[in-house]
């Protein structure tokens, strides 16, 4: 599409030329951006991008324009990289900032480990002090401990947990100490309750035959 009569395109009016219907020129410079055509005449010469216009399919044409304008510029700017010192900072920039973010996951993963370390400490010391809290009534500590282990968590069982705690962890986004403080909890509720009706057995008195 070509440019009025009374307003050529930025390209011939650069040029001092009529603008004719067929004017490879008119899309891609309209008369209201004439910089944009005095810096790719300047840099390429109208001939140059003539020729390469004409060789290019019509829909390519819009996009090639955008990329000698760009160039032009960055040329005129800097004489001596162009474009190309553009592109070397922002190549630069990017390794800098792919630095950055692998340092900042290696920190993450150690405050994560750390985490985890302190959590399972805190884990066990609150189970040790559980233990504590049932023992006596007739057992010795060290006994009863040891009875109360095997109830609490026998071998098979102990490794049951430990899988599902694992699945549930990677799969489910759940936090695996919450779920094994859950299940102690609900095991020492049901340990209590089987002591309780213990206790309450030796207490019945038997009736005489």
């Amino acid at each position: 599409m070509a440019s009025s009569s009374t307003s050529p395109c930025a390209a011939c009016k650069f040029l001092r030329r009529k603008c004719q219907p067929e004017c490879v020129f008119a899309p891609y410079f309209p008369p209201d951006q004439p910089q944009k055509f005095a810096n790719v005449h300047k840099v390429f010469g109208a001939s140059n991008v003539t020729k390469l216009l004409n060789e290019l399919q019509p829909h390519q044409r819009e996009d090639a324009v955008n990329s000698l304008a760009y160039e032009a510029d960055m040329r005129l700017r800097d004489p001596v990289y162009g474009c190309v010192g553009v592109i070397s900072l922002l190549q630069h920039q990017l390794r800098q900032l792919q630095m950055d973010l692998s340092c900042a996951k290696s920190e993450l993963s150690k405050y994560q480990n750390l985490g985890g370390a302190i959590s399972s400490h805190g884990l066990i010391a609150a189970a040790q002090q559980g233990i504590n809290l049932l023992g006596g009534g007739g057992v010795s500590g060290r006994d009863h401990h040891h009875h109360f282990h095997h109830q609490l968590f026998p071998v098979n069982h102990q490794q049951q947990q430990a899988a599902v705690i694992r699945a549930f962890d990677s799969n489910s986004g759940y936090d695996a100490s919450s779920l094994l403080a859950m299940n102690m909890s609900a095991q020492l509720s049901g340990f209590q309750q089987s002591r309780a009706a213990a206790a309450d057995g030796r207490r019945t008195p038997v009736e005489p035959s």
